[in-house]
């Protein structure tokens, strides 16, 4: 193959787009002690320096990554100046620890108002599991609804609405009730129901039992 063909090989390879911001997956094929080489299926392989993955100064990042480890990380620039793209994994890190604390806010606050929260449901041994964004919550199935239901799988992708009554996300126990919000429902529709009813008013409804 001559050089020629070889570099129009190369213009016609479609490689993939490399954006400031988004995040990439990259495996390690380089380590030095103050830098990282990623693979990032790009046609430039990414670099994170020192100072873009931690903020320990003096650390031999040679001691912390090794070459064919798969990491995840930020593009800070699509190109550094020299054809390669800046990475920072320190910036990536600090994200998710904002995001997960805007989620324990979030869910906390909710806890201590009673605010209803609605998430997808999956049946569980003893219950449900709720997914609210990242945050796994746990449903047991004498709370689920005010009557006993035997096959929870029925609630497989479907939604369902609660509040939280115990919250210790330290050791990852979120507890849903969804019975409450059933009962209080069905108390506040009897209440509106009797509130319409005068007397002379002619009703009809199923007689459920007879008593002496």
């Amino acid at each position: 193959m001559s050089e020629e063909s070889f570099a129009q090989m190369l213009d016609n390879e479609e490689w993939k787009e490399i954006r400031t911001g988004e995040v990439v997956d990259g495996r390690v094929i380089a380590v030095k002690p103050d830098r990282i080489v990623l693979n990032i299926g790009g046609k430039s392989d990414g670099i994170i320096t020192r100072s873009e993955y931690t903020s320990a100064p003096d650390v031999d990042l040679t001691t912390v990554v090794s070459v064919g480890d798969e990491m995840k990380a930020k593009v800070l620039k699509s190109n550094d100046g020299e054809g390669q793209v800046a990475l920072t994994y320190r910036k990536l890190v600090a994200d998710s620890l904002d995001t997960a604390h805007a989620l324990i806010s979030s869910l906390e606050h909710a806890f201590n108002n009673q605010e209803p929260i609605t998430g997808v449901a999956k049946n569980i041994k003893g219950g449900l599991e709720v997914i609210v964004d990242e945050a796994r919550v746990f449903i047991p199935a004498s709370l689920i609804s005010d009557t006993f239901v035997k096959d929870l799988s029925v609630y497989n992708g479907k939604e369902v609405t609660f509040v939280i009554t115990e919250y210790d996300p330290k050791n990852r126990k979120i507890i849903g009730d969804c019975k409450q919000l059933i009962v209080a429902a069905k108390k506040a529709a009897q209440e509106e129901l009797l509130s319409k009813i005068k007397e002379g008013d002619t009703i009809e409804g199923t007689v459920k039992n007879v008593t002496d």
